[in-house]
């Protein structure tokens, strides 16, 4: 194994080469490599050619699939998409991002609610970087229960992200791995809620929506507020997800109803 590292090589267990700049280290690599297209050829003859869900009639429950088809159309070169924890990861992950739109979800440790701390971070980095980007965020209402205290912290320093908070009435990831009453959680009123932080101060905009129509609608205003946090409430089912949750969930809690091995302590 060739380990590299800004500013140096180590070759497996052994010598380690200083002072090279991982520029030059990748350069140099990439005259002695060969193309290898395998990968990308087995993808295009199993990949399927995008397809949207159809419309919704104007009384129907927005379906989440409805939902996601109107994100990827609000996206755009200087959007910041970022995804928190649950179905938002794989509604999000097959979006296709136009060119220069920046992309941010934390797999890796499941940490509930980052997403909203990360908003604040992130719109406090673009302000000096690219004030003309905008954070868009996707969140779920479980996980927005853990940290929404820091929306009072955005709109305190006048920040404009544009949060979509999915209300399904629990923790729906976990309903896939092992259902029971302590996933469902108290419901809020959640654009209430951010109103009383805002108290008079800071710009905001909220709305909640509940059909495709209102949806449409919420996402043309929020392109129009730019200088605003605009946070919309989507009120969805219970039980709608995607379907990569749907087989997430249940390997998952295969894995997890496991007998440990004989012998093992617990």
């Amino acid at each position: 194994m060739l380990r590299v590292d800004p500013g140096r090589v180590t070759i497996g267990s052994g010598p380690t080469f200083g002072c090279i700049v991982l520029e030059d280290f990748l350069e140099a690599l990439a005259k002695r490599v060969r193309p290898n297209d395998t990968g990308l050829v087995m993808y295009r003859r199993m990949a399927l050619p995008p397809s949207e869900p159809p419309p919704q009639g104007d009384k129907e429950m927005l379906r989440t699939n409805v939902l996601f088809k109107h994100v990827q159309r609000f996206l755009t070169p200087t959007t910041s998409l970022v995804s928190e924890v649950g179905d938002s990861w794989f509604n999000t992950l097959k979006l296709r991002l136009p060119a220069g739109c920046e992309y941010e979800l934390q797999l890796r440790y499941c940490s509930v609610g980052w997403s909203v701390g990360a908003v604040l971070g992130y719109c406090c980095a673009e302000r000096q970087r690219q004030p003309e980007r905008r954070v868009l965020a996707c969140i779920g209402d479980g996980s927005f229960q853990m940290t929404a205290q820091e929306v009072s912290t955005m709109l305190r320093y006048g920040l404009n992200p544009i949060i979509i908070l999915i209300n399904n009435g629990g923790y729906t990831t976990l309903v896939e791995m092992h259902d029971g009453p302590y996933n469902v959680i108290k419901n809020w009123d959640y654009t209430g809620f951010v109103r009383a932080m805002q108290n008079g101060e800071g710009k905001l905009w909220t709305a909640a929506v509940r059909t495709e129509p209102e949806l449409v609608a919420a996402l043309a205003e929020a392109a129009q507020r730019r200088g605003e946090l605009v946070f919309i409430e989507v009120i969805t089912h219970r039980d709608d997800c995607s379907k990569e949750l749907l087989e997430w969930g249940s390997r998952v809690a295969a894995a997890n109803s496991r007998k440990p091995p004989l012998g093992s302590s617990v």
